[in-house]
């Protein structure tokens, strides 16, 4: 489960991952209309996902160039077929949560090279974004609707099965042990800079596994193929060598901005 903004989502991925375990046997899709210029370029997939105890579950997805983003628009049959995939597996492992994949895209221009924050005039001036910020890749309009539910997926077990932080007095003595003459080493930060920075040691550890597979997803989602490579030139390191911190600064990039 992926909670941000205040709304949960739950990846493609995560949802395959946690029906395999529970024992998927397959899943067939079927394209039930073919995107043309007299359907107004919709694309409607079934499918159909098949239990090892003969339990069958399906789900219907639709994807048109209005629905998905400008890189997305040219393969909107296969994102037909990702959502009604989607659909069909959280019936079959019992999740509410919506998928991200099943959202309609907004806007999903690139950013520009400006730093974020900074709010550049176009030919309508006051109406400009900001630069450097990637436009939601979801639909964030105001008061935008965004389907909500409870659910399990991977992403929730892994943030469960998280290190709790450490006990202040007991890192203290343990810095204290380590260090000559029992003083602690200077280097370390102070409270106030390490809760700025997101908790201490744990914003300072490497990306969890569930923090670099939505940025994948969340890159190729707004950028298509190369999506990846260049979120990686962007930030300047590969996505397995961010922080938690860095990571969480990422995806609330990239993500709906679900204010109301």
């Amino acid at each position: 489960m992926i909670t941000r903004q205040g709304k949960q989502y739950v990846l493609f991925q995560g949802l395959l991952d946690e029906a395999h375990t529970q024992g998927l046997r397959g899943i067939d899709t079927e394209l039930l209309q073919v995107p043309d210029s007299e359907n107004g370029n919709v694309a409607i997939v079934k499918a159909v996902c098949e239990m090892e105890d003969g339990r069958k579950f399906s789900g219907i997805g639709d994807a048109s160039p209005d629905n998905v983003g400008r890189n997305i628009a040219p393969h909107v049959i296969r994102m037909a077929e990702t959502r009604a995939k989607a659909r069909a597996l959280r019936d079959a492992v019992n999740v509410g949560a919506t998928a991200l994949e099943e959202l309609s895209e907004g806007d999903d221009a690139p950013p520009t090279s400006a730093g974020y924050g900074r709010s550049p005039r176009g030919s309508d001036g006051a109406n400009a974004r900001p630069a450097g910020r990637p436009t939601p890749i979801r639909g964030a309009g105001p008061r935008q609707d965004a389907r909500q539910g409870e659910g399990q997926g991977e992403q929730q077990r892994a943030r469960r099965n998280a290190p709790a932080p450490e006990p202040a007095a007991e890192a203290d003595a343990r810095a204290d042990a380590g260090s000559p003459n029992g003083q602690a080493e200077e280097a370390a930060p102070a409270p106030a800079t390490a809760a700025r920075k997101g908790g201490g040691s744990r914003a300072g550890a490497k990306a969890r596994k569930s923090q670099v597979d939505l940025l994948r997803t969340l890159a190729v989602e707004w950028a298509g193929d190369g999506g990846v490579e260049r979120l990686e030139g962007r930030v300047g390191k590969p996505l397995t060598e961010l922080t938690r911190a860095e990571a969480d600064e990422w995806i609330d990039r990239l993500t709906p901005e679900g204010r109301e």
